[in-house]
């Protein structure tokens, strides 16, 4: 029986007629055995997973913040997200290089150089994050004295959490670079944050208090317990698929491509996230708290972006490597329409929506709404030009790609320390919302210029003839 059937017993005549050319968009996706395909049904996977997880994110968030209070729930947040970006920075680059070189080391039969690949990302992951959290916890020892009291030991916890935080990227990637869009995208964000509230519920119906520690220990413990899982999964997959008796180190190879993108996605997550980190350098954490309130209602809106990016890395690169130049325009295109139309629905019913859903915050979370608003615009600036940054970088253009984030960076720091003084979340909102503009003005014209493209929403039209044979101009 198909769905068409099954909501012609069910479902009002105007109902199903209306539904019936979704149902059978539907059906031909999933039929459908084309590398397009393929990608759509990454993407409609990986969206309905950020959907779910969306939700439970938000949840989990107002609950902390009720459980917290203000205050406690504004130094937890800004400690998480400094965890967070040092985590991902420790790969340098080698989760997305995973992605780069896996498909190719696929198509090629080079399974020693997949598993090669796989453990060297992992394990050079894990010696840069524990390098870097040695570094933070020493300089919390000498320069302690000189960071607000209430950071101090929310910050020496969030040291211990970099290594798994590294690992569980690194597995991200792998799982991505494979089509395992489940594996690669549960257990960061439906299973880690469930076990956060889990964890945070357990231990104060066990006494202890709800203040930043104790939610900084319970992220601890569900960022390993997760990752474990996840490695244990990720690694018994990889090695039934790829069954090498030995490994390949092409480890200068690897390392030439993850540092350009490195450099990229370090621009890009401190583009994301300076302006939290910043509120909190300038402003109180109950300031910090309504912030990150209203940029993690507007996450809502984000996440449309960020499933397309996850289906699109792995085709882009398969059509880099080949000859058909039409069909990466094309598809480009599509991955524009798949992220601006989806963003601009969900954004409008999230702004209609915002003073409720702050509220559930609690009531001093409702002055965010502005902030939501100013937020939006750049999201939607972003997102008419789709996941232009992955083009590039699949394209071999790391560092123009990279000089585009650092521009973008250097005006949101900026206009970031100029507008807070001023205007406070209201400045740190637009000096953000800049930036985005910026970025997506940048990756439009760097597209159209270096590869013949014209990556925009009004665009109806791209050659791709600049493009060479192995994708690079």
């Amino acid at each position: 029986m198909t769905l068409i059937d099954t909501a012609g017993k069910i479902l009002p005549p105007r109902y199903v007629a209306w539904l019936t050319p979704v149902f059978e968009r539907l059906t031909t996706l999933a039929r459908a055995t084309d590398e397009t395909s393929a990608a759509q049904r990454m993407a409609l996977v990986a969206f309905s997973i950020r959907i779910f997880s969306a939700a439970i994110a938000f949840v989990s968030q107002i609950i902390l913040a009720r459980l917290m209070g203000e205050f406690e729930y504004g130094v937890f947040v800004f400690v998480w997200v400094i965890a967070i970006i040092l985590g991902n920075l420790s790969c340098l680059g080698f989760h997305t290089a995973v992605i780069r070189f896996l498909p190719q080391y696929r198509t090629e039969g080079a399974d020693e150089a997949i598993m090669g690949l796989a453990a060297t990302a992992r394990i050079f992951s894990m010696i840069s994050a524990t390098l870097i959290a040695a570094t933070g916890i020493a300089a919390l020892y000498f320069l302690g004295d000189r960071i607000e009291s209430h950071y101090v030991q929310p910050l020496f916890i969030g040291a211990f959490v970099l290594p798994m935080i590294a690992l569980g990227d690194v597995l991200d990637g792998t799982a991505r670079a494979n089509g395992w869009t489940i594996q690669a995208l549960s257990p960061t964000y439906i299973v880690r944050p469930l076990l956060i509230l889990a964890f945070v519920a357990g231990a104060i119906g066990l006494g202890r208090m709800a203040d930043a520690n104790t939610a900084l220990v319970a992220a601890l413990a569900a960022a390993y317990l997760t990752t474990v899982i996840q490695f244990i999964v990720v690694t018994t997959r990889l090695r039934n698929r790829f069954p090498a008796r030995r490994v390949e180190i092409h480890f200068r190879t690897w390392l030439a491509v993850a540092f350009p993108i490195f450099l990229i996605e370090g621009f890009y997550f401190m583009l994301t996230n300076a302006d939290v980190i910043i509120v909190g350098l300038y402003l109180p954490p109950e300031n910090v708290a309504v912030y990150f309130a209203a940029a993690k209602t507007m996450a809502l809106v984000h996440f449309v972006y960020f499933a397309v990016k996850a289906a699109a890395a792995q085709r882009f690169s398969g059509l880099v490597s080949g000859a058909d130049r039409q069909a990466l325009a094309a598809f480009a295109r599509q991955t524009v329409q798949w992220t601006f139309w989806p963003s601009l629905l969900v954004g409008i019913l999230v702004i209609i929506a915002g003073p409720f859903l702050l509220s559930l915050f609690g009531p001093a979370f409702q002055e965010g709404h502005m902030i939501m608003v100013v937020l939006f615009a750049g999201i939607l600036a972003k997102a008419m030009v789709g996941p232009g940054e992955v083009l590039l970088t699949m394209s071999g253009e790391h560092k123009i790609c990279a000089v585009i984030y650092a521009v973008a960076l250097a005006a949101n720091l900026g206009l970031n320390v100029m507008l807070i003084p001023a205007w406070g979340l209201l400045g740190a909102a637009t000096a953000t919302a800049a930036a985005m503009v910026i970025e997506a003005g940048l990756l439009h014209i760097t597209i159209r210029r270096r590869l013949g493209i014209t990556m925009f929403i009004a665009s109806r039209r791209s050659t791709g003839h600049r493009l060479s044979a192995n994708g690079v101009r």
